[in-house]
């Protein structure tokens, strides 16, 4: 018997809570020889303290495929919207938790 494995699709379906999304403007990866784990954060100023928002925890084959979806979807981006300025020397980006300024509540 042939299977037929051009009609079948998958169907994806995203919790509401989650299709909301949630911002983060910070992360940090790491890695073992089994997994790499993302930790995503979001750093407002004048606090001291901050929670993961979010962790991914990945194979080194999603990985590597994880990364080639983000370097497709950055290569259109700058197509479309111009080239994106990062920080030249790899280092973290200047984020002063502890400053004076006030987040309105």
């Amino acid at each position: 018997m042939e299977k037929d494995t051009k009609n079948k699709q998958l169907k994806i379906e995203i919790d509401e809570n989650i299709g909301q999304g949630e911002y983060v403007n910070f992360a940090i990866v790491t890695h073992s020889a089994a997994e790499f784990v993302m930790d995503f954060i979001r750093i407002l100023p004048g606090l001291t303290k901050s929670k993961v928002k979010s962790r991914l925890v990945i194979s080194p084959m999603h990985a590597k495929t994880f990364l080639n979806a983000l370097q497709d979807n950055i290569e259109k981006y700058e197509k479309k919207f111009g080239e994106i300025k990062v920080v030249k020397n790899k280092q973290v980006p200047n984020f002063n938790p502890i400053s004076k300024d006030i987040l309105p509540n």
